[in-house]
């Protein structure tokens, strides 16, 4: 999970790039980083840290140019190194540097190929550096020594036969223009849009998220179609083109329940209609269920699931309230290395307001539950403030399985809910009644929005990979990396790359 965004325009871009950064900050808090262009330089600055700790005022007098790209990272692939962070940077040819948010799920497959037969070398484990040297050696064999549009469409099609997985990339090119991309499923978001700059001239901006353009002065004219690519060229003309032979749109279902943020469009879905309808649905649930229900009071964990325990409680008549203050300075727990952490971190994360639960059957709402350290804790909290019943609804389905597409799922074995029936999760974390959404559910609150949606990312729910690209084999591998003992392992060698980082490689 990352955030993206790229900017061609006619003035400088480094702060409406810092500015887009710091709206889809919640996509990535691990490290950020940006690349603007001026004439045929490359002007970069990255490492680990949130947007405003990375680009200091030196930094940003440093980042001249009217064309450029930024990222924000949460490590799915690949270490936590600040050498890892983004944006990647190859000379040949003409001079790119990409950002990317997803994952190759053939990563390491295309990474022996550049090595032993595109002689490319790879300098990191990061799967968006073997995309970047991909995009390169497929722009590279057109042979060309100024590419049209034509030939850089030719080199994503290259791309998209080589590459697999769920992918949304944009990659600036020295003194030609920004090129973006997306996977041929429409796993991960990609949007664009315009506005006019003061001598009348049209800027663009491609991001993750509609919210980047809102808050620069954008206006959004449409999310790129799977297996589309867009190139801006230096004088603000776009060209688009579909870059893929069979294509299908299949967003990942999570980033309307979790993700994404809820003053989004993505897809051309409301992220926030999306998250109303979940609440009503859920009620619905609650009068199929238990029509005598005694809920007293519905409280949102903060703050994601905010709009659909408002509409669960409309729906039901039930009185809505606040019940915990969150500290708004302690990161996604699900996605903290190790469970001593995450507890320490569910603690300092909320505070109940003890008048909102004492005596009181509680119906709380979290929009899922991953590892269920923090339902567990909030469970417990809501007990010891006097709470007579504790009952949990989770706005999305049960999650049993991981991702591969670029979220930073827990390994299966760590999903409270693999191998467990709703009834074992409740008593799991301590509640009372465990309520879970139903996905078709899930899938007709987002389709309501935009019926041409033709299939969805469930993975996590339903152990369905859209893409049809993972056998158990990698899904093996890929418990072996994502368990907690091999993410603190790799927070020591994170560490060491770090302290190599600051020693050798970093660029101020």
């Amino acid at each position: 999970m990352c955030g993206i965004v790229g900017i061609v325009a006619k003035t400088h871009v480094n702060q409406t790039i810092f500015d887009a950064l710091t709206v889809l900050q919640h996509r990535g808090q691990d490290a950020a980083g940006m690349v603007t262009c001026q004439g045929s330089r490359f002007y970069l600055r990255k490492d680990n840290g949130l947007v405003n700790e990375v680009f200091r005022t030196r930094h940003m007098k440093n980042l001249a140019g009217n064309m450029g790209i930024g990222h924000v990272r949460y490590p799915t692939a690949g270490s936590s190194s600040s050498a890892e962070a983004q944006p990647f940077y190859v000379n040949s040819p003409y001079g790119i540097a990409l950002a990317h948010n997803g994952n190759l799920t053939n990563a390491e497959e295309v990474g022996e190929q550049m090595f032993r037969a595109d002689l490319r070398h790879i300098n990191t484990t990061s799967d968006s550096e073997v995309l970047l040297n991909v995009v390169a050696h497929e722009l590279q064999r057109q042979g060309k020594l100024v590419p049209e549009p034509e030939d850089i469409f030719k080199a994503v099609e290259g791309v998209h036969q080589r590459c697999k997985g769920g992918y949304a990339a944009v990659a600036v090119i020295t003194g030609y223009g920004i090129v973006a991309f997306r996977d041929p499923h429409g796993i991960r978001p990609l949007t664009y849009g315009k506005r006019t700059a003061e001598d009348g001239s049209t800027e663009y901006m491609v991001a993750s998220e509609s919210v980047a353009l809102d808050v620069c002065g954008f206006e959004r004219v449409r999310d790129i179609e799977p297996g589309e690519a867009i190139f801006i060229d230096m004088d603000g003309n776009v060209y688009t083109r579909q870059c893929a032979v069979a294509t299908k749109l299949a967003p990942c279902l999570f980033e309307y329940v979790y993700l994404a943020r809820p003053d989004s469009i993505i897809d051309n879905v409301s992220v926030h209609q999306s998250r109303m309808r979940m609440g009503v649905k859920l009620a619905d649930k609650v009068k199929r269920e238990r029509p005598d229900h005694d809920i007293d009071v519905i409280i949102p964990i903060p703050d994601t699931s905010r709009t659909a325990a408002l509409e669960m409680a409309l729906s039901l008549g039930v009185t809505f309230r606040e019940g915990f203050i969150k500290n708004r300075y302690v990161g996604r727990t699900f996605i903290m290395p190790g469970q001593a952490q995450r507890k320490k971190s569910v603690r300092r994360k909320l505070n109940p307001i003890q008048m909102e639960f004492k005596d009181k059957v509680v119906m709380l709402v979290d929009d899922s539950i991953v590892r269920g350290t923090t339902s567990g804790q909030i469970v417990e909290m809501a007990r010891d403030m006097g709470a007579k019943k504790v009952y949990f609804a989770s706005a999305a389905p049960a999650v049993r399985y991981p991702n591969v597409y670029g979220i930073d799922m827990p390994a299966a074995s760590e999903l409270i809910a693999h191998g467990r029936e709703d009834d074992e999760v409740a008593e799991a974390i301590g509640a009372d009644w465990m309520l879970y959404q139903d996905l078709d559910d899930l899938k007709d609150c987002v389709l309501e929005g935009n019926p041409a949606i033709q299939d969805f990312d469930t993975c996590v729910f339903d152990g369905r990979y859209v893409a049809e690209d993972v056998d158990q084999a990698y899904l093996d591998r890929l418990e072996a990396k994502r368990n907690d003992a091999a993410k603190e392992e790799g927070e020591d060698d994170a560490d060491k790359g770090n302290e190599s980082a600051d020693l050798h490689t970093k660029i101020d």
